[in-house]
């Protein structure tokens, strides 16, 4: 009966948007889907429902909500390193399509807080539209880094805006909104060092959590063991839970000592964390312990990770491919090594996109190398390559609805699914 009551409790504070809603970066369960009618295979001509051409740039996800798709890209400035143009040509748009027929629903246009970033350096790698949205299933809300946060509803009708801080960093910002109950919370560590919860209503802020460090990733709500709610965020040499309530710091833990790309995963209360370039780079640490749990806590840390894509947890072991293109499989009891491959990508083995895992495989979708599928199985097996002849960039994780698989490059909106 207790484990029936706390079902409902964490069922009620999920978004009211519908089961199979894709409404937040990497979708309700961490980039984890049960759905099973999903293409193995597509190229330019086959699988594909409809493309769209985009009127701007941009790296962050699709998210679904309904029949509608929602996505940020930018325009004006910053589409050309060999000539960028003038900031103040910089505009920032939150676009809307129909689902089944890939017509533009609408465009919201957004003018930036400038000076912005200088287009140049790593920025060049993803832009400025790099936040993947969220929604409630009542309105839709966005991070634009030094822009602000900005909440629409589903017809596309202003809300309200916020400003999360005027800070801006050579590597841009990337960062996408957490909805808990009456928040939006954001993981604005470039723009002014916190963590801040705004009401989704009013866009008043709620509360903030100072210190936050080199972190471009996106806040994740954890269920411990004894059914409390925390968020977790991996930042540069700490991973914090904190109180989804009042942004109070319950636990700290000594993670990755350098900037942190990927999103953190959870199962059963443990949290994983993976990242950097230095001696840890992947580690698990049970959640709801208080203060400096790295002693009782942490489970394992080891040497292998990821500097960007994010990983998924599936029947005991974590997957994850590596932004050089190297698939990893990791027993997520142990942190110790299932297998390590890297895929056929030739030289341009790129991979920003985080990993989904759907229908019992694993769909990568690369930079520049198209998709590659694989068994979501301890066993290295590439089950397909699907390219689409599309030469611009996929840096973009995928989105899943029922059926269908919904890509995104720098330029285009594909719609995948079985003809």
């Amino acid at each position: 009966m207790k484990t029936f009551c706390r079902t409902l409790a964490f069922l009620s504070l999920l978004p009211t948007a519908v089961a199979a809603d894709w409404a937040q970066f990497r979708g309700p369960a961490g980039g984890v889907s049960d759905e099973t009618a999903l293409p193995l295979t597509w190229s330019a001509d086959e699988n594909v429902l409809w493309k769209e051409a985009l009127p701007g740039f941009g790296a962050s996800s699709p998210i679904t909500v309904g029949k509608k798709v929602f996505l940020t890209c930018y325009s004006g400035y910053g589409l050309d390193t060999k000539n960028p143009g003038e900031q103040k040509g910089l505009r920032l748009h939150l676009l809307c399509y129909d689902l089944e027929s890939g017509k533009q629903l609408w465009q919201k246009d957004v003018k930036p807080v400038l000076p912005d970033q200088d287009y140049q350096g790593w920025l060049p790698e993803h832009g400025y539209a790099s936040g993947t949205p969220a929604s409630d299933g009542e309105a839709v809300y966005t991070f634009l880094g030094k822009g602000g946060v900005h909440a629409f509803d589903l017809d596309g009708d202003f809300l309200w805006a916020a400003s999360a801080g005027t800070k801006t960093h050579r590597f841009g910002t990337a960062s996408s909104p957490l909805v808990y109950r009456n928040l939006v919370i954001i993981n604005a560590c470039v723009e002014s060092d916190a963590l801040i919860a705004f009401d989704k209503k009013t866009g008043k802020e709620a509360w903030r959590s100072p210190g936050i460090l080199r972190a471009w990733s996106t806040p994740v709500l954890v269920e411990t063991a004894d059914g409390k709610k925390e968020i977790v965020l991996s930042t540069e040499g700490t991973v914090i839970g904190y109180d989804p309530e009042d942004g109070k710091k319950l636990w700290t833990c000594e993670g990755i000592n350098d900037y942190v790309c990927p999103s953190v995963v959870a199962h059963d209360g443990v949290v994983f964390a993976i990242g950097g370039r230095k001696e840890i780079r992947s580690l698990a640490v049970r959640a709801g312990g208080r203060g400096d749990v790295t002693s009782t806590h942490r489970l394992w840390k080891t040497a292998n990770g990821s500097k960007v894509p994010s990983p998924v947890y599936h029947d005991g072991h974590l997957y994850w491919v590596e932004h050089t293109g190297i698939a990893f499989c990791v027993n997520a009891k142990t942190g110790d090594v299932v297998y390590q491959e890297r895929l056929p990508t030739g030289q341009q083995g790129k991979t920003y996109a985080s990993v989904v895992l759907a229908a019992g495989r694993l769909y990568v979708v690369t930079c520049y190398s198209g998709t590659f599928v694989l068994e979501a199985k301890p066993q290295f097996k590439q089950l397909a390559h699907n390219v689409l002849g599309d030469d611009s960039v996929f840096n973009a994780s995928p989105a899943v609805v029922p059926g269908r698989l919904l890509l995104r490059s720098d330029r285009f909106l594909y719609c995948i699914g079985k003809k």
